[in-house]
């Protein structure tokens, strides 16, 4: 697991709290959430008195829509005599403010912006959980990867001697020990779905489980000439992905796979492979190398096998270390919707070939003579962000970096390459344990990053309020804001996960033990 081993739309989340917004109407004594009551007949009135709801929580925001409101007219109707018994000062504002919570006008109306101050509150209050897993490291040795089924009912343990564990994570409750799943340091986990995962090995191989039978594998895959570090899965094409350090990537067409294997070939090949990652739309590859270099291949098409010569090659350039004309108007070209690829790469001359690769040398800071070696490659959930963790070439220094993508229209002129990444927030990491790679990940919603840092692990955030990356961009490249840390091990953590379907984060380290983190109230 050692670092120097060989050689679409930028839309939110539509979580709209209809609950909550119900609720509060038919309080009220309105029909819908959004409509006004009716503002005829007396007893409906009265009983409009009588149940006259209480204002909403006094903040500064609401106040000011009171005052503004009061000096309003009141109501549709024009007179205001339709609430009768209520205090007309307050009455239309209370409406007001739950018409426009319903249509999203005003400061109050996105709802998600309450849920990030209840999600950035739950964050900040992560603390080891009492019955965190921790099993003797005389049988599985360190935890080199974490992975949570897709419904979070399972937490699996990619360990150095040739175990994989699983858990219930809610409980944390022991389930499997796979004892021989491979006959070397199991490297990565991967979820098809909730029930078949895959894991890849140093022993060369990958290997097919179904959770429904775990007393043997489904099949084992051979093609590889050496270590395989990382596995992908296409959901479009039902392609598994694998890279390892003999610089191949393989597809694996897992619908047709059989007890001896499943059809497979070469989709690409470079030096110094070391991370490989697909988008979550499966529309670009990345590939990080430990020589400083990240390809990405744009329109990605994974039914096509390319060769050496065969690529078209985009550009090779150093991506800048803080944003020029020409990457500010990328973020102010609007937002990103469609799958057009003209759309999305309006620069190109027509439509450009499938799979073609852009090479970068993303800039690191404080490293800009001295190069750097790309270890861990994640992707933001919603295919924002690339996320790194890289090292000095000395290996005295180590960085997390976040590159946002740039898909708007630029202003440099036609000839000059592009700029696909452009780093938006780094901060510098504990260089401790050097030589082993450290895996950090992104929060399901994207807002949070949680990375080793030495004994423990360190939340970190794009901006104080937990915001959103496409609502905290900076102009200039901006440090991460350190959430919270979290110091549990007695040993150097490796790996951390984020579960996908509860308020919990998992982390493993060098010795063996894996620790489970939930909200202390």
């Amino acid at each position: 697991m050692s670092s120097e081993d060989p050689d679409e739309p930028r839309d939110r989340p539509d979580s709209r709290s209809s609950s909550s917004t119900t609720t509060s109407s038919s309080s009220s004594g309105g029909g819908g959430s959004d409509k006004e009551p009716h503002m005829d007949g007396s007893d409906h009135d009265a009983d409009l008195a009588r149940s006259c709801p209480p204002s909403p929580p006094a903040t500064s925001d609401t106040l000011e829509d009171r005052q503004e409101s009061a000096a309003a007219p009141q109501s549709a109707g024009g007179d205001g005599s339709g609430v009768s018994g209520c205090d007309t000062s307050r009455a239309p504002s209370l409406f007001s403010w739950l018409q426009n919570r319903s249509i999203r006008r005003g400061v109050f109306v996105d709802p998600v912006r309450d849920n990030f101050r209840t999600m950035t509150s739950l964050y900040s209050s992560m603390n080891p959980a009492a019955d965190s897993v921790n099993l003797s490291t005389k049988t599985h040795g360190a935890v080199f990867n974490l992975e949570y089924s897709p419904d979070g009912s399972v937490l699996t343990v990619a360990c150095e001697q040739t175990e994989v564990l699983l858990f219930d994570p809610i409980s944390s409750r022991h389930i499997k020990t796979l004892t021989e799943a491979h006959e070397d340091c199991v490297n990565n986990i991967r979820f098809l779905d909730n029930r078949l995962f895959a894991t890849c090995s140093d022993d060369t191989t990958i290997a097919l489980w179904d959770l429904r039978k775990l007393n043997s594998k489904v099949c084992s895959l051979h093609g590889h000439a050496s270590w395989v570090k990382n596995i992908e899965y296409d959901t479009n094409t039902r392609l598994l992905v694998t890279s390892g350090f003999d610089g191949n990537v393989i597809t694996w067409d897992t619908n047709r796979f059989t007890e001896d294997g499943c059809p497979h070939k070469k989709f690409f090949h470079t030096r110094y492979l070391m991370r490989m990652r697909l988008t979550p739309d499966c529309s670009k590859m990345l590939i990080s190398t430990s020589s400083g270099y990240l390809l990405i291949l744009h329109d990605l098409d994974l039914t096509q096998s390319l060769e050496v010569g065969s690529y078209r090659m985009l550009r090779a350039r150093r991506t800048p270390l803080t944003s020029d004309g020409g990457a500010l108007a990328s973020r102010s070209a609007g937002p990103r919707h469609g799958n057009d690829s003209a759309k999305l790469h309006p620069h190109r001359e027509g439509l450009s070939p499938r799979n073609s690769l852009e090479v970068l040398t993303p800039e690191i800071p404080g490293e800009r003579d001295r190069g750097s070696c790309i270890t861990s490659l994640q992707l933001h959930p919603k295919g924002w962000a690339a996320l790194i963790r890289c090292s000095s070439n000395m290996d005295d220094r180590e960085w997390t970096c976040v590159y946002e993508f740039q898909e708007g229209a630029p202003t440099r002129p036609p000839a000059s390459p592009r700029c696909s990444l452009r780093l938006t927030h780094f901060i510098e990491e504990a260089n401790v344990g050097r030589g082993y790679i450290k895996e950090l990940c992104f929060s399901p919603d994207g807002r949070l990053i949680c990375s080793p840092y030495g004994y423990g692990v360190r939340l970190l955030a794009f901006d104080d309020s937990c915001g959103e990356l496409a609502d905290c961009v900076p102009v200039e490249t901006a440090c991460l804001r350190e959430v919270r840390s979290i110091y549990s091990h007695s040993d150097v953590v490796l790996t951390t996960k984020f579960s996908p379907t509860h308020c919990q984060l998992a982390s493993g380290c060098l010795s063996g033990r894996v620790a489970l983190y939930q909200p202390k109230f």
